[in-house]
Order: C-alpha cells, then sequence, then structure tokens
C-alpha cells in the first residue's frame, strides 16, 4: 500500500493515538466518543478504533494545545467524518455543537453535522456524521472549527470540554470531465473524477471509487448496506437496521421476538412462543403472573391468585362520590364544590384569566394565548435564546452558565449575595 505524503505522518498520529485509546478503551458505562474501525480504515488502510472520549475523560492528545499542528490537511476525496458516541446506560449528557465556522467561505461552507447541533447523547452507541462540503468552483485549502460542549446531569460540563477543533480541509475545483476519461469510469454512483485523478463522491457514498454506500446506524445481525441508509437484511431478521428478529410464530402473553424465531418471554412465562405459565391457577381480576405461583394483583386485590377483594376497595365503591377534596375558595354543597366569587375549577384554587394577569397574551376562555416569544401561565416569561444566555447555553427554557458565571442570563461574574435581616440584641 502507497501513502500520499501526509500518509506517514498520518499514520504516526493514529498510531499513538491508537496505542492510548487501546489503553483507555471505555470498561464502564460512562460518555466516550470516538471514529469507527470502518472510518480509520478508509483514511489510513489500518482497521482501529481511535477515542477522543473514553469513560468520561477526554484523553490526554487532544488535550495537547499542540494537536492541531501536527494533524494534516484532511484529502480532498474525504467529504464527510464519522463518529461514534454514547452515554452509558447509567448516565446522562446533554450536548452543544457552536462554532461550525468555515474561515474560507469561497471554498469550503460551514461544517455541516447530521444531528441536531444541540441535543441529549444517546445512552447506547450511536453514528452522527461531520460533512465538509466544499464548493468545487476552486480549489485550496480551506479552514474550518468544530467546537463541543458536553453537560451532564448535574448541569457541569465534562472534565476537558468545551472541545474546539481547528482543522483544514483540501478541496478540489469539480469539472465535468476529468482529465483523464478511464478515472471517471472508475467512479461509481455518480461520483467524478477531479484534477488529482481522484474520485469524489456524492453524498452517502465512500471509498476510493465510491463504491462503498454508508448506512448509519450499522446494519446489524449480518445485514449489508446496498444503498445509503438502506439495509439488506439476513435470513431471520427484519428492521430499518436489521435489528430485529423474525418468528413465524407470534409471541405470545407479551413475549418479543428478539432473533430468528427466538422469543423473549416476561416474568412468569416461559416456551418457545411464552406460551406457558408459571402459576399453575391463573391469576384473576386482572393480575399478571410474574413468578412460579406468583400474582401482582391490580390495585385493590389481593390473595396468591388476586382472588380477594380489598376491605378499602369495596368501601370507596359502596361511598357515594360527593366533594373528595376541600374546596379551597369554596363551600361544598350536595357532591360540588360551589366556588366564591373570582374563583373556578373542581376544587375552586384556579383564578380566572383577566388582562391583567396575562401580560403578554390575550385571555381566551379561562387561559392566557402568550405572544410570539413569551410562555407561561401568565404570559411573563422570555424563552432562552443564544442572544439572551450570554455566557452559557439553552436546556431547556434556562441558561446553564459556563463555569465562572451567573445569573438567569448567565451576564453576572459574581454570584448575587443573599439579603439577610439584621438581628438586634
Amino acid at each position: 500500500m502507497t501513502l500520499r505524503p501526509y500518509g506517514h505522518v498520518l499514520l504516526i498520529i493514529w498510531w499513538t493515538a491508537a496505542i492510548v485509546a487501546e489503553k483507555e478503551r471505555p470498561k464502564g458505562g460512562d460518555m466516550s466518543l470516538w471514529i469507527d474501525e470502518k472510518q480509520v480504515k478508509e483514511f489510513s488502510g489500518f482497521p482501529m478504533e481511535i477515542f477522543a472520549i473514553a469513560d468520561g475523560t477526554v484523553l490526554p492528545y487532544i488535550l495537547d494545545p499542540n494537536f492541531e499542528k501536527y494533524l494534516p490537511v484532511i484529502p480532498s476525496e474525504v467529504s464527510s467524518v464519522n463518529f461514534t458516541w454514547k452515554s452509558g446506560d447509567n448516565k446522562q449528557y446533554n450536548y452543544n455543537f457552536e462554532n461550525l465556522q468555515s474561515f474560507n467561505e469561497d471554498i469550503l461552507s460551514n461544517p455541516v453535522i447530521s444531528i441536531e447541533t444541540k441535543g441529549r447523547v444517546p445512552k447506547k452507541p450511536g453514528v452522527f456524521q461531520v460533512f465538509l462540503p466544499c464548493l468545487g468552483n476552486r480549489s485550496g485549502v480551506a479552514g474550518f472549527s468544530i467546537g463541543l460542549r458536553i453537560v451532564n446531569e448535574n448541569g457541569k460540563y465534562l472534565e476537558g470540554t468545551p472541545l474546539l477543533l481547528r482543522l483544514q480541509k483540501q478541496c478540489a475545483e469539480h469539472v465535468t470531465q476529468g482529465p483523464d476519461p478511464e478515472c471517471d469510469k472508475k467512479c461509481a454512483n455518480r461520483g467524478w473524477c477531479n484534477q488529482q485523478k481522484i474520485c469524489e463522491c456524492q453524498k452517502g457514498y465512500m471509498g476510493n471509487y465510491c463504491r462503498t454506500a454508508l448506512c448509519y446506524p450499522q446494519c446489524m445481525n449480518g445485514g449489508t448496506c446496498i444503498s445509503p441508509g438502506v439495509c439488506k437484511c439476513a435470513d431471520g431478521y427484519q428492521g430499518p437496521h436489521c435489528e430485529g428478529g423474525i418468528c413465524r410464530e407470534k409471541c405470545l402473553n407479551g413475549g418479543k421476538c428478539i432473533q430468528k424465531d427466538k422469543c423473549k418471554c416476561r416474568k412468569g412465562y416461559y416456551g418457545p412462543r411464552c406460551e406457558y405459565s408459571k402459576c399453575t391457577i391463573p391469576c384473576l381480576n386482572g393480575g399478571r403472573c410474574i413468578g412460579v405461583n406468583q400474582c401482582r394483583c391490580k390495585r385493590g386485590y389481593s390473595g396468591g391468585q388476586c382472588d380477594q377483594q380489598n376491605k378499602r376497595q369495596k368501601e370507596r365503591r359502596r361511598r357515594p362520590k360527593g366533594c373528595r377534596k376541600s374546596c379551597k375558595h369554596g363551600l361544598c354543597v350536595g357532591n360540588q364544590c360551589r366556588c366564591d366569587r373570582g374563583w373556578f375549577g373542581r376544587r375552586c384554587n384556579r383564578r380566572p384569566c383577566t388582562p391583567r394577569r396575562c401580560k403578554h397574551g390575550v385571555c381566551v376562555g379561562n387561559a392566557c394565548r402568550c405572544e410570539k416569544g413569551w410562555y407561561g401561565r401568565k404570559c411573563n416569561k422570555r424563552p432562552c435564546t443564544p442572544q439572551r444566555c450570554k455566557h452559557g447555553i439553552c436546556l431547556g427554557n434556562r441558561c446553564q452558565c459556563e463555569k465562572g458565571w451567573y445569573g438567569r442570563k448567565c451576564n453576572r461574574s459574581h454570584p448575587r449575595r443573599r439579603r439577610t435581616k439584621k438581628r438586634y440584641v
């Protein structure tokens, strides 16, 4: 295999990264981010995984301030980079991609990701792509940056983030007729040959001759990717990604088909189709078998087979409905609350809508219909926007401040002091 001029530098970096990543390979269920073997093999020819984050820790070579200087220019035939990540079963992380910016917009457009720029990291491994769209009107090297913030469930940044990478991408001029007609014939799936005699692939294809289709998530259980996003499943499997099995006979009693003709049964059932119950005497009154002669009864019933009705349930059925809960601002008359003036609702605990209470909206019935840019029961709250959230990111309708910033808008460098009442002795 022959390497391009940048190949020896790239190989040294990837080999070093692979050695570090092998030591730091995730062993638990925390946040991880890596490039899979298939993607790395397309770049270097060596099947290996390269981790950027492993078990909630950003690897040292990513944090090296000179790391960007060692990276080679991304070649023109590479139009996207695929990343895999997961948060783990017991963790929750929110992400925010920012600074997706091209420094040479006359050659390269701003980078685009295949997922939302803000959201939640999936618990199980998921794949996303970073597209690097060259304009094709001229050849040259363009610089771009990618920023990533990761916040845990407690609102704290993952150690080592935010990440900001500055990289370079080689773009080639798109010509309708390549310099070598034989090269154009080799480029499959409507790919074209650039002036450097390298195939430029359409979106959804990759490889030296654009013959490899991309399916993300990858096809499972031996499935084959036949076109972008389309999997051809092996015998006995089905689903968009071949993730489910095919059972010729339906699984019973809430069982699920997980593999070819194999059912996963709920507790209390067994058999090839989950057709057998572990309760020799069936559970009554809507109860469910959860073990050997063990029933889980519905509310109001008890006993080995849920055949006994609780006394409270009997009394509740006999008792007239009436005012079950106290009327906050009214009197209980018969079976209903009679509310005082200015109150309504079943418990007389709601105030009617008035223009004075509806700050930025109009009253429709007894509710406020808010104007654009306002929300809340009184239309007195503004949603979080990047412009209002000065030094932080929006999580829902609140600002999650960066370290060292405070306030509802993350615009104060010091926390507000709480006022304390003076005590006189």
